[in-house]
Parts: structure tokens; C-alpha cells; sequence
């Protein structure tokens, strides 16, 4: 080789060792730069702590029931309103389902909240179980921090863009009734996640993990039977009890069992069952729900439920119509959202407790029926699973329907004292309490750090949309609950 070909050979090879030098310095200050970012972040969160831990303790005092969350609704759009969001109330034909927007183009990345109590749940933040007078709902699932944790992040996302250090818009949905009245589903229906590239979530907990595990498809009614009344003892004879309708609905039910798939949860309550045993009983009502890892099943086991209601009311001469209240998707997971958040979650770290939050925790556990894991657990990180593990959970969200119209990724954050359950007396407690709000931050901290990968790294949204399609496959979406308005009254 010539010496001129040696030294533009050496030049070329010089050339591209500083290209790639610069490409690489280039990307690791990009790294960088979204390091201090969330860093950033971090601390204007926490910085809000008192502000945000007094929105969720309202909101647990006011304890409202899904579609009734006036006034939870209400606090949490004023709150996004008064940090600069637009906000669209009323929409889906929800009054208190809402969505909170600010900036412009793309990525749109929608943060859900929720804020729906439970009935029959009403409970002081104390060790024990103490009721409230006059009181009946309580927040057994956390939604008061739910919602409070995603208005946490959705202002903290705001203000970065605000101040440019990236571009986008951010949205916070307010979703109501997600306790079996199926508020997402309404929304995704209406079409207001059409333009969202990825959707973030969370939910309250005992152990701070990402969630990889899918949950069940679940579809609710009410079956309502219609009988004539009669004196009980008079005249049984001229009588047709609707609540004998109810008990054979339920004892046929209660049989199938036997012939369902293994994997298929029914459960029900009897929400009218007469008012006086000396009167037969001309109007009764029973709730029921149907759950299953896959949507076909719970749509063929939902049929088989309303041929047992149709059997009743022939066998006591009584008549029968039935509304589906619910229904909901399986949940659609992804798992490379759940690797960028689960390196979030670690960043972040856990939830630690004082020592009167300890005593407190350890009074609690000592209701328990069972062995409680150590408290401590709260403070550390659950490794991440992955899809391939197809797990499945035993209940069930409407997030699973938002999860088939868009990417999407969520997290629990320890916000309950290890070992205690959902909807449980215990969890209304830690609800009410700063063991539930220091986990509240864990969350919105994990979700403004992942929306904040999401607006730096195009690359991941794109990867992230790909696996969703995979995933999803030729599967064309169709709500469980068909085309029914949403059941407003379903609490009544």
C-alpha cells in the first residue's frame, strides 16, 4: 500500500473513532440531562408533600361512592386548575369523570386517577376496627391516594414542559366508579384516549412493585324478579315471592359451579330481599359478578348465569329482567414500559416507616388471621416479572379496557402495612393516615419519572406501540357492557 493510501486510511479511521466519540459523549449527556430531570422531580414532589397529603386526607374523609364523587372530583380538578391545566368536566356522560390537559403535540401521555370509596367500609384511621357514626363508605382500595398521586405527577410533568425542557402534552383523567361501575370503560369508549401514545397508573398496596400480572375479565348485573304479595300466613297461596326467585337463582348458580372452568370467580349479594316476613315478597333483587382470566369465558359463563335467573322466575311463576351494570377487559401488559418503570420504582425506592407508625403497623397486624410479612417489606423494591410468566390476578379494573386502546403501565406502591387487605377495615386506616400518603409519593414520584423517559425517548414509545400491536394482535375492541349508558345509579 502507498504511503498516501496509509494516511488517508489512518485520517478515515481517525475521522470515524471522533464521530463515534461524539456521538457517544452526545449520549451520555443526554442521559445526563434526564437524570437531573428527574432528580428534579423528585423534589418538587416531595416539595409538595403537605399540600398533596391534605388533598388525599379530604378526599378519604369524604368517602363518595362511585358515579357520587362530587365533591372528591371536584378538589382534584381544581387542584389541576389552579397548577395551570385545562380541564373538560363532565365528559363521557359522567358528571364527575373529567380530563385535565395541558401543551401541545405529541407524545400525549395520559395519567389515570381514581377516587371512588367503597360501601359499607366506613372506618377511623386508628389500629382497630371503629366504625363511623353515620358514615357507611370508606376507602378500602386507596383511591383517595390514587387520585391525589396522578394530579402529583400530571403537575409535575406540567411544569417541566412549562419551563421547555421538553415538548408534548400531558393529560390527567379523572376516572370515577372504577369499584364495579366501570368508568374507564365509558371513557374509552368515547373515544378520549384516541390520541394518547401511552397511558400511566398505579394503585395502592402492601409492596411496591410494577405490575406485570394481568387481571381477570369481569362482567356485573342486577337480576331483578317481579312476584305478586300476599299475607304470609293468610294466604300464602295468592302469592308469588320474588325472593324465592332470588334463592333458586342462587342455589342454580351455586351448582354450576361444578361446570365452569376452575380459573372463573361468581360471587353476588342480595341487594332486595322483601321488607317484612309476614308479607310475600313481590320485588327482589340479587347482584352478581363473573370474572375470568379471558374475556370470551366470562361472555359465555355471563349467558349460562342469566339462563339460571331465566329458570327461576319460570319455576316460581315470577317475572325477571336483569341490567349489566359492568364489565371489564383482561389486562393487557407490556413489558417494556414495565422495564423503564421498573427502574423508575428502584430510583425512587421504598417507603419507611417511624416508630409510631411501626407500633401502629404492628397493632394492626396483630387483626390479622394470618402471619403478616415483616414491615420492614415496605421499604424494598419487588423484582420485576415478566410476560411471559402469564400471571394473573385475582381481581379485576377497568384499566384492563384502557390497556387495549392504548400502551399502558402501572405500579403499586406500598400505601397499606404489609400483609393487609384490599377493601378491608385495616386499609381504610392506613388510608387515612401518613403510612398511606409517604406510599402515595412513591407512586406519583415513579410515574413523573416514567412519563419523563416517555417525552425523552421517542424510541421507547415506538418500542413500546410495537409490542402492544403484537400483543393485541387482529383483536377489535368491543366493551363488555355493550352499549349502555353508564349505570349512574348503580350505588343507589
Amino acid at each position: 500500500m502507498s504511503t498516501k493510501k496509509i494516511v488517508t486510511a489512518g485520517a478515515l479511521c481517525l475521522a470515524t473513532g471522533l464521530l463515534f466519540a461524539q456521538k457517544a459523549k452526545t449520549k451520555i449527556a443526554a442521559v445526563n440531562t434526564v437524570e437531573v430531570l428527574k432528580t428534579q422531580a423528585i423534589q418538587d414532589i416531595q416539595a409538595g408533600y403537605s399540600g398533596y397529603k391534605n388533598v388525599a386526607l379530604q378526599i378519604w374523609n369524604y368517602a363518595e361512592v362511585g358515579y357520587k364523587e362530587t365533591k372528591s372530583s371536584t378538589l382534584l380538578q381544581q387542584t389541576l386548575k389552579d397548577a395551570g391545566f385545562v380541564v373538560e368536566a363532565g365528559v363521557a356522560e359522567i358528571p364527575t369523570a373529567f380530563v385535565a390537559t395541558y401543551g401541545s403535540g405529541k407524545p400525549v401521555i395520559g395519567i389515570l386517577a381514581e377516587y371512588d370509596a367503597l360501601p359499607g367500609l366506613a372506618q377511623n384511621a386508628v389500629p382497630e376496627k371503629s366504625g363511623i357514626a353515620g358514615k357507611d363508605a370508606g376507602h378500602g382500595c386507596g383511591h383517595n391516594l390514587f387520585g391525589t398521586a396522578s394530579v402529583a405527577a400530571g403537575i409535575e410533568i406540567k411544569q417541566l414542559i412549562e419551563s421547555k425542557k421538553f415538548t408534548g402534552t400531558i393529560k390527567v383523567f379523572g376516572c370515577p366508579a372504577e369499584e364495579g361501575g366501570s368508568g374507564k370503560v365509558y371513557m374509552v369508549r368515547a373515544g378520549l384516549f384516541n390520541d394518547v401514545d401511552v397511558a400511566v397508573h398505579w394503585h395502592p398496596g402492601d409492596a411496591n412493585e410494577v405490575t406485570m400480572i394481568s387481571a381477570l375479565a369481569n362482567t356485573s348485573a342486577k337480576f331483578r324478579f317481579h312476584g305478586l304479595s300476599a299475607h304470609a300466613s293468610a294466604s300464602p297461596e295468592r302469592g308469588r315471592s320474588a325472593l324465592d326467585a332470588v334463592e333458586s337463582m342462587d342455589y342454580m348458580a351455586n351448582m354450576m359451579r361444578e361446570h365452569i372452568p376452575q380459573e372463573t370467580r361468581i360471587h353476588y349479594v342480595i341487594t332486595n330481599g322483601g321488607k317484612a316476613p309476614n308479607v310475600v315478597p313481590d320485588y327482589s333483587e340479587v347482584f352478581y359478578y363473573v370474572r375470568h382470566p379471558q374475556r370470551e369465558q366470562v361472555t359465555s359463563i355471563f349467558e349460562r348465569l342469566v339462563k339460571t335467573a331465566k329458570g327461576a322466575a319460570l319455576g316460581t311463576e315470577t317475572t325477571m329482567d336483569y341490567e349489566i351494570i359492568g364489565g371489564t377487559h383482561d389486562l393487557l401488559i407490556n413489558q417494556t414500559l414495565g422495564e423503564a418503570m421498573q427502574v423508575n420504582l428502584e430510583k425512587v425506592g421504598g417507603v419507611s416507616y417511624t416508630a409510631d407508625e411501626i407500633a401502629f403497623g404492628k397493632k394492626l397486624q396483630s387483626s390479622f388471621t394470618f402471619k403478616a410479612p415483616a414491615i420492614e417489606k415496605a421499604a424494598s423494591i419487588e423484582p420485576l416479572k415478566k410476560t411471559s410468566d402469564k400471571q394473573v390476578g385475582q381481581g379485576s379494573t377497568d384499566v384492563g379496557d384502557v390497556s387495549y386502546a392504548v400502551p399502558t403501565v402501572g405500579l403499586a406502591a406500598a400505601t397499606w402495612i404489609p400483609g393487609t387487605p384490599a377493601h378491608s377495615w385495616q386499609a381504610v386506616a392506613c388510608d387515612g393516615t401518613e403510612i398511606g400518603t409517604k406510599g402515595m409519593m412513591v407512586a406519583a414520584k415513579t410515574m413523573a419519572l416514567t412519563a419523563i423517559d416517555l417525552y425523552t425517548n421517542p424510541a421507547l414509545i415506538q418500542k413500546a406501540k410495537d409490542e402492544f400491536k403484537v400483543a393485541k394482535g387482529d383483536y377489535q375492541y368491543k366493551a363488555l357492557l355493550g352499549d349502555r349508558k353508564p349505570a349512574l345509579n348503580y350505588r343507589d
